[in-house]
């Protein structure tokens, strides 16, 4: 949070965007489920991003019902700039991992899921 904190973003807010970044607008569903998030809790995350106008939620057309959501430009031009950031920050903590101990680390939190 501290290295993404200059952008006005969250490590979680990075992700969700991360998620949304897709050439087709992603369905809520989609994405709570990419985040391990149930939908009340996504809902209530993307209030922030909306309100800068850096994500739009707009209504499916093939399912009226259900939701999609798209990152607007001012939302992929943060992002842009948020990738370079994250990329730094953790080339930073994989530098103070043993020499294995990123891919270790990657490895155990995927059998974890």
């Amino acid at each position: 949070d501290d290295a993404l904190r200059p952008l006005g973003l969250t490590s979680g807010q990075y992700s969700m965007m991360m998620a949304m970044n897709r050439p087709e607008p992603p369905s809520m569903g989609s994405i709570a489920s990419v985040l391990a998030l149930d939908r009340t809790t996504l809902t209530a995350a993307l209030k922030p991003l909306r309100r800068r106008g850096l994500v739009t939620v707009m209504i499916d057309p093939d399912d009226r019902r259900s939701r999609r959501l798209q990152l607007t430009p001012a939302g992929r031009a943060t992002l842009a700039r948020a990738v370079p950031v994250w990329r730094r920050t953790h080339g930073e903590i994989e530098r103070l991992l043993p020499r294995t101990g990123a891919d270790r680390l990657r490895r155990d939190l995927r059998a974890l899921t």
